[in-house]
């Protein structure tokens, strides 16, 4: 596997009632719910790396350490990106951030750990 630090991942959604504090039961307030922030910076750090992994392997969240920084109504645009930071093995640390159409909102650390997918399943039977 030749994974450096450096590799950059995106995602991005849109803020519907679905992924709202509201829809989750998270607080019942119409904005972009923190965990679906996190879901978005997940996605973001698994594109990073996904093309890079030897076949047969992906990489699961292991950690996630975030702030959720401001509200973002329903209607605007999300994007977050993942920059790989350090690669230990098959430990992988992600920088993570996410901005809506007019602010940063979210910050933090994520953690990915790579595994072999058949044998991982195979341990949950």
């Amino acid at each position: 596997m030749s994974l450096q630090p450096g590799l950059k991942g995106e995602a991005s959604t849109t803020v519907v009632h679905e992924n709202t504090a509201a829809a989750v039961g998270a607080g019942g307030v119409e904005v972009f719910a923190t965990p679906m922030m996190i879901a978005l910076m997940e996605n973001a750090a698994w594109r990073a790396v996904a093309d890079f992994l030897e076949e047969g392997y992906v990489s699961v969240g292991t950690r996630v350490d975030v702030r959720h920084l401001a509200a973002t109504p329903i209607g605007q645009r999300v994007h977050a990106t993942a920059e790989l930071i350090e690669v230990d093995g098959r430990r992988l640390v992600f920088r993570v951030e996410a901005y809506d159409e007019e602010k940063k909102i979210g910050e933090g650390i994520h953690e990915r750990f790579i595994v072999h997918l058949q044998r991982f399943l195979e341990r949950l039977k």
